[in-house]
């Protein structure tokens, strides 16, 4: 072999492997468009989980309080869930001394609205307090609603655009969904697999929705 052609592909091995890790920098390393919480099953499982439910009548919302539902506990050091979700689900997330979010970017999923501002994000119980208490949380301790409330390991808690969630409120899939039709499916499967999870039940129109939606995945 020449010594040319020898420099010659030794140039053409560089370039190729330049190409190669700059491709996978962007892939692995690189900043995602948009972070997200854990994923949930996929919609094949989703809709064994959705057969696997109790089906029944929605409970009596008598007795029911946030309150008993501790939400943004802490989770290390000054950081609580909520600051915890909010540098998970966001880009560029600057926090100060006592973890508050002060400059970052979030898009919310269920709208495409992007933010830079922390006060313009809510994060989302996908499976609403309200609803849980209806569905059987009523007779759980405070710890295991504590529990629920702050579950970072389970598609539940999601940073979205603040006035979208409150739309939502505590209405199951069955009166409403994201304003974003695309996100309907990963967002059945993230409803499905926190209610399985928790062995929470359903009524027949939400477990219809539901389905609806599953199939067309």
């Amino acid at each position: 072999m020449s010594a040319v052609y020898a420099r010659r592909r030794t140039r053409t091995a560089l370039a190729t492997a330049a190409v190669t890790l700059a491709t996978a920098t962007t892939l692995f390393g690189g900043t995602p468009a948009h972070a997200a919480p854990p994923a949930p099953v996929s919609a094949a499982t989703a809709r064994t989980y959705l057969g696997e439910l109790t089906v029944k009548a929605e409970g009596s919302a008598d007795g029911y309080s946030r309150d008993k539902f501790p939400h943004w506990s802490t989770q290390s050091g000054a950081c609580n869930t909520r600051e915890v979700v909010l540098k998970r689900d966001g880009t560029g997330v600057e926090q100060d001394g006592s973890c508050a979010a002060t400059s970052g970017t979030w898009k919310s999923p269920y709208d495409g609205g992007s933010w830079t501002a922390a006060s313009d994000v809510d994060i989302d119980h996908v499976v609403p307090l309200s609803e849980a208490w209806k569905s059987g949380a009523n007779s759980w301790t405070t710890a295991q609603r504590e529990g629920f409330a702050n579950d970072l390991t389970r598609p539940q808690l999601i940073a979205v655009t603040d006035n979208v969630n409150q739309a939502k409120g505590d209405k199951d899939p069955a009166k409403w969904l994201p304003p974003t039709t695309s996100y309907h499916c990963y967002y059945a499967r993230m409803w499905v697999d926190v209610k399985h999870h928790y062995k929470l039940s359903l009524n027949t129109e939400e477990k219809s929705a539901l389905s609806s939606i599953l199939n067309g995945c």
